[in-house]
């Protein structure tokens, strides 16, 4: 029996467990499905995590943003019902024998559990524009329902996640290091991209600064392999990984759906040429998005929806690059120059955005003035 397997047992479940198994492909966290003889859920299992505390330097706030967020949600969809035609499932923590959530092991790695949403899966990348509308839907329904949920309810889990301006400096930092990494015409160019595009990477910080965009709840991290899809029906039943709950700008969760849904190619392409923005699944999530997210999206809102985009795209290569050079401290890796690979995906991912600027701007304006009016 080995450990994930003893660390599972001690969940208050019943029956027995039939198999663990790695569940999957997070960059964190070390993520398994946990089958039961008694069917625990219809699915017949729940998630067990090993949570990364190189990264959660205080995973207990995870768990209690968890429990804040689940209670919050449930007792919303138990107010205003589910609908007819739509289910919404948002994990919950599940208890340990002593009755904690969460447990530390001798060695001090850090295990929590959750429900498992039944009758549904992810894609790592988006099967076509049905579903881009879906992941747009899936994003403004649990925005929607947390929009009234004071955000200093909240922990701040990880200090300075997608404030971009600090991953520059912290970019800065490994450079004053001197990293020692083989010159070559893909590490210069992550360089130019990083220096030509530095100045304006503080866009939403400083228009949350100005008051023209307001702290939030957001999830942190609603790419699309986190959204679920029904098997039955096809449409989004819910969006998991909620350890980066926290307080902060909607536009970084709707700039990061559409950088991680809008590359059909996905993050680990064989030619990095052939990367795109496709702007025809742009308009299908946004499409998807302002149906559940229009009553609460603002018009300045809407006007930084490029900015976040594009802004998401540039910093998630920026993380991938600086990790790389700090020597792949953060994100699991394959192999040595797999960060390097990831920025460049990002990178040019970003300069396909900033190539059709005109074109995502007039999506987002035809959608505003759907909504909004003059």
């Amino acid at each position: 029996m080995n450990k994930v397997w003893r660390v599972a047992e001690q969940f208050a479940l019943p029956g027995e467990i039939l198999a663990v198994e790695p569940h999957g492909d997070g960059n964190i966290n070390d993520t398994y499905l946990v089958t039961t003889d008694q069917q625990f859920q219809p699915a017949g299992g729940f998630i067990l995590q090993r949570i990364n505390t190189h990264v959660f330097q205080s995973p207990k706030l995870i768990v209690a943003n968890m429990r804040t967020l689940t209670e919050h949600i449930q007792g919303k969809l138990e107010h205003e019902g589910n609908g007819p035609t739509r289910r919404w499932a948002v994990p919950s923590i599940l208890p340990i024998q002593q009755g904690d959530d969460f447990i530390v092991d001798p060695q001090g790695d850090f295990w929590r559990a959750t429900s498992f949403i039944d009758r549904a899966h992810s894609y790592g990348t988006v099967q076509n524009e049905a579903h881009a509308r879906e992941a747009g839907y899936a994003l403004g329904r649990f925005q929607s329902l947390l929009s009234d949920l004071d955000p200093e309810n909240l922990h701040d889990t990880l200090a300075g996640f997608h404030i971009t301006p600090l991953y520059l400096l912290k970019y800065d930092q490994v450079m004053r290091r001197k990293p020692h990494v083989k010159d070559s015409p893909d590490v210069r160019y992550c360089h130019r991209m990083i220096a030509e595009r530095r100045q304006w990477a503080s866009v939403l910080e400083d228009a949350k600064d100005q008051g023209a965009l307001q702290v939030r709840t957001m999830h942190g991290d609603p790419k699309i392999d986190n959204i679920m899809i029904c098997e039955d029906s096809g449409q989004a039943v819910g969006i998991v990984d909620l350890d980066t709950v926290k307080p902060g700008l909607v536009q970084y969760d709707i700039g990061d759906c559409l950088r991680s849904s809008c590359n059909p190619l996905g993050e680990s392409p064989s030619n990095w040429d052939d990367v795109c923005f496709e702007t025809g699944l742009a308009r299908a999530i946004l499409e998807g998005y302002v149906t559940v997210a229009g009553d609460f999206l603002t018009r300045n809102d809407f006007a930084y929806i490029y900015d976040s985009i594009r802004l998401m795209t540039f910093e998630l290569g920026l993380r991938f690059f600086s990790d790389y050079l700090a020597g792949n401290i953060y994100y699991k890796i394959k192999y040595p120059e797999h960060n390097l690979e990831r920025a460049i995906v990002q990178f040019k991912l970003t300069e396909s955005i900033e190539a059709q600027e005109r074109t995502i701007r007039s999506i987002i304006a035809e959608l505003d003035l759907r909504l909004n009016g003059t």
